[in-house]
């Protein structure tokens, strides 16, 4: 998890919301990334997402049975349904997202069996350092705004 919050720590320094995420195999990071939505207006490259696409060039397949996914927020319906599609063995997150997360949160989309493939889940990984990331970032955003309005008035 470490790796991930180093991930979403570089997510933060370029002013994308700080979530990242490592896929490994074999005690081997072969995927990483971390949230670039704002830099390539694509609604898609979340990090989970740039990870698995890391991962399956790295192992050369889209079977990633033997590999765990470590993400900094508990994944959204995206990235959900990539982790199901792509065979993802287990998914530990940090901090549960209430408002998307659908590891247990909102939805269990990982462990339900209507799927042809689950997802191990196990949450709250270091969930204090990833919420605390995600606060300072949102913490930081409104205070520029509350700034700018004073400003302009």
């Amino acid at each position: 998890m470490q790796l991930a919050l180093q991930e979403a720590h570089d997510a933060g320094r370029i002013g994308e919301v700080p979530i990242g995420a490592v896929i490994v195999h074999d005690g081997v990071v072969v995927g990483r990334g971390h949230n670039l939505r704002e830099h390539s207006q694509d609604s898609t490259l979340h990090a989970e997402i740039l990870a698995i696409q890391e991962a399956c060039m790295t192992l050369k397949t889209w079977r990633l049975e033997d590999c765990d996914l470590f993400v900094t927020l508990e994944p959204c319906p995206m990235c959900a349904g990539a982790m199901i599609n792509s065979r993802i063995r287990t998914c530990y997150y940090g901090a549960a997202d209430p408002k998307a997360g659908v590891a247990g949160t909102l939805l269990d989309l990982l462990q339900d069996p209507r799927f042809n493939h689950q997802v191990q889940v196990v949450p709250g990984v270091r969930a204090d350092e990833a919420a605390k990331l995600l606060q300072d970032f949102f913490r930081g955003i409104r205070a520029k705004r509350k700034a700018a309005k004073k400003q302009a008035n």
